[in-house]
């Protein structure tokens, strides 16, 4: 069996002066990898939550700017009851337990979504460990949580018509629009990754990820680690950014 490079040799490939200042996740596999373990679908889940805590030290020790990872979709308050239940409790013990983690690294700990839409015990753990990361200023790390990008852009519209009706005379153009997305104040993703090898945006920040670079992965959201991520950095430093040429030169 090929022997998979080590950390050390990945690091070495990677240009700190380049990375991507905006790094956004899809985190897909977690169902289908307990499957195969003949597990209940929680195991995954919780395995996931190994994979986030990799992700989030290894983006925090590189210098990433802002790290966004899609948590819990829209769509997901369709699975089952009891799997959105313990959902749920694993991001408020993920919230409780990992709070020390991020202070000590520096992590400013941000959401965007509907969180109103949120159980009030969730919403109360979220806005605790906002407000104990408030005042990092390294990585910002960014939960979607009942988040659609739809949903997104249709709540944009909505803000976007109370300002008008304040200030009739509002310019409207792509800045004025961004500035009503909860993605405002942080920068387009230059990156966006996807596990589980599936090739669909799944409805995730579709007017941020316009111009990203996409790199996906056959691996399993749990399986993922650090060097997946190293593994992607050094695919993204080699290709040629065009935003939004089509390279017909």
């Amino acid at each position: 069996m090929k022997n998979e490079p080590s950390e050390a040799h990945l690091l070495a490939q990677i240009d700190l002066k380049r990375l991507p200042q905006h790094i956004a996740v899809i985190m897909d596999g977690n169902g289908r990898w307990a499957k195969k373990r003949r597990l209940p679908r929680i195991a995954g889940h919780r395995a996931g939550i190994r994979a986030v805590r990799q992700v989030v030290e290894a983006c925090a020790r590189l210098g990433v700017p802002y790290l966004t990872l899609y948590a819990f979709s829209v769509e997901n308050w369709k699975r089952p009851h009891t799997e959105v239940r313990l959902l749920m409790g694993l991001l408020r013990e993920y919230l409780k337990k990992d709070i020390k983690t991020l202070n000590q690294q520096n992590i400013r700990l941000g959401v965007i979504g509907r969180i109103g839409e949120l159980p009030k015990a969730v919403q109360g753990d979220l806005q605790a460990a906002l407000d104990k990361t408030r005042e990092n200023n390294g990585l910002r790390l960014t939960l979607a949580l009942n988040y659609g990008a739809r949903s997104e852009l249709v709540d944009a519209v909505r803000d976007l018509t109370a300002r008008l009706a304040r200030h009739p005379d509002l310019k409207i153009d792509e800045a004025t629009l961004s500035e009503c997305l909860y993605t405002r104040g942080i920068p387009d993703p230059d990156l966006l990754i996807r596990t589980s090898g599936e090739l669909r945006l799944s409805n995730f920040l579709l007017w941020q990820v316009a111009y990203a670079e996409i790199w996906v992965t056959d691996t399993l959201w749990p399986d993922f680690t650090q060097n997946h991520l190293f593994q992607a950095l050094i695919d993204y430093q080699k290709r040629e950014r065009r935003y939004g040429g089509l390279g017909l030169e």
